[in-house]
């Protein structure tokens, strides 16, 4: 049983979800706030104060989708978009709009609770400052000499592969969206040219992993993105 106490509002409008994902968040010791649309959400949030938000995309009034974006604009929690599995194009949207991951329904109350402890200890990492060397398995980045040492031997990284490495390593556990890393490494002008994209990835791979076929650290979110995994 968790003891962090942190404290998730779930948000969605179907209660049988909502009990199920409250009486299982709560049996693992989280503190757990309940919103059914929209506009009780963004209520919520303001006067709760809560450490994260599983939030539906399908809501009445106020969509999830705005409430992404209007909780982005004031706060960096972390938000875990709830989705039915043919609405593709929205949580691309969503995770563009700074959503940090998604599940898709139906879930298993496994996979929920696996993802929010990705997703706070990601928060806590990030608040508590970044550490200059990150050691994953055989991977270590010293980023203050921009050294990259795969099982102790030193890998050669163009400016382009480490700055892609980089911005993965810095959202370790965060879906990213093909857009957010062409923007964050090439620029806003390049949100498009997802080709770009594929081809580095490819190379970061045959030069971090141990084996490029099986990737154990940048893992292809089909349809959307990528996420760096740090777990074994």
């Amino acid at each position: 049983m968790s003891k962090s106490g942190a404290r998730i509002l779930i948000v969605d409008d179907e209660i049988e979800i909502l009990r199920a994902l409250h009486r299982s968040l709560a049996a693992h010791g989280y503190d757990i706030f309940e919103a059914s649309n929209g506009e009780e959400a963004l209520e919520a949030v303001a006067h709760s104060r809560p450490d994260l938000i599983l939030l539906d995309l399908g809501l009445p009034g106020i969509s999830g989708l705005e409430v992404c974006r209007r909780v982005r604009e004031q706060s960096s929690l972390p938000i875990i978009v709830l989705s039915v599995k043919d609405t593709e194009h929205d949580k691309v949207l969503a995770l563009d709009l700074g959503a940090d991951d998604y599940i898709s329904k139906p879930f298993g109350m496994n996979e929920v609770l696996a993802r929010v402890r990705v997703a706070l200890r990601h928060t806590a990492q990030v608040q508590s400052g970044t550490e200059p060397i990150f050691i994953a398995g055989p991977l270590r980045v010293d980023f203050a000499q921009r050294n990259v040492q795969v099982d102790g031997k030193d890998i050669k990284l163009t400016p382009t592969e480490y700055d892609l490495l980089k911005a993965l390593i810095k959202n370790s556990g965060k879906i990213m969206t093909r857009q957010m890393l062409l923007s964050q490494v090439w620029g806003t002008g390049y949100g498009t040219e997802a080709h770009y994209l594929h081809v580095y990835v490819g190379q970061l791979r045959r030069k971090i992993e141990p084996d490029p076929a099986h990737p154990r650290f940048i893992l292809t979110v089909s349809g959307v993105g990528y996420r760096f995994n740090t777990d074994e």
